[in-house]
C-alpha cells in the first residue's frame, strides 16, 4: 500500500500571519524580518504531523493511493478523510497495463473519520494478479485555512511555534506532541483496527 501527495498545499493557503500574530502574543515582541519561508516551513511540519496523527487532510489536495489487493472486497476504507470525491479507479495489471474503471463500478460513502470506497454490485472489481488498484481522489475540509476546524487550527499554530520556538535545541528535548496539542486533536483521532480494515 502507498499513498502519495498528488498536489501540494499552495504557500498562499498557509496561515502565516496568524503564525506571526500567534509568536507576537506568545514572545511580546516583534520577530525578526524576512521569516516568513521559515514561518512556512514550521507550518507544513506541523500540519504534516497532525495529519499523521489524526489520519484527517486539513487543507484540501489530491491523493493518490494504490494497493496490491482490497482489504475486503465489498467496501475499503480509504486512508485519509474527508474525502470529497473519488476522481478515478484505475486497474494496473502485471505488466503495466491500465484499465480506468467506469465512475458505475463504485461508489464513495462519505464520512467524516471513514470515508470508504464501495463496489456498485456486490463488490470491488478484481484487481489484478500481481497488479494494484490505483485510487485518486480529493481529501480535505476545505481549499482555505478558514475551513479547517478551529480546534484543529489552534493544534497547528502551537505546534509550529513550538517548532519556531525550539528550533535551536540539539534534539534532546524530548519527543512527541506538545500536551495542548495532544487534547485539542484528541477528538479528530480515529481508533484503526485490523490495520484500518475495520470499523471505528
Amino acid at each position: 500500500m502507498m499513498l502519495t501527495e498528488v498536489t501540494a498545499v499552495p504557500g498562499a493557503a498557509l496561515p502565516v500571519e496568524a503564525l506571526k500574530d500567534h509568536l507576537r502574543m506568545g514572545a511580546g515582541f516583534a520577530l525578526p524580518v524576512g521569516q516568513d519561508g521559515l514561518l512556512e516551513s514550521y507550518l507544513r511540519a506541523a500540519m504534516a504531523a497532525i495529519e499523521g496523527r489524526i489520519a484527517k487532510a486539513l487543507i484540501a489536495r489530491r491523493f493518490r493511493w494504490s494497493v496490491e489487493e482490497w482489504r475486503d472486497p465489498a467496501e475499503v476504507a480509504l486512508p485519509v478523510a474527508p474525502v470529497s470525491v473519488v476522481v478515478g479507479v484505475t486497474l494496473v495489471d502485471a505488466l503495466g497495463g491500465a484499465v480506468l474503471l467506469p465512475a458505475t463500478a463504485w461508489r464513495l460513502l462519505s464520512d467524516l473519520h471513514r470515508p470508504r470506497l464501495v463496489g456498485a454490485g456486490s463488490a470491488l472489481p478484481t484487481v489484478p494478479a500481481g497488479g494494484q488498484a490505483v485510487v485518486e481522489f480529493d481529501a480535505g475540509f476545505g481549499p482555505a485555512w478558514g475551513d479547517v476546524p478551529a480546534d484543529l487550527q489552534q493544534a497547528v499554530l502551537l505546534l509550529a511555534a513550538e517548532y519556531y520556538e525550539h528550533r535551536h535545541d540539539d534534539g534532546s528535548s524530548g519527543a512527541g506532541l506538545p500536551f495542548g496539542v495532544v487534547t485539542l486533536i484528541e477528538r479528530w483521532r480515529q481508533v484503526r483496527i485490523l490495520g484500518g480494515g475495520g470499523r471505528k
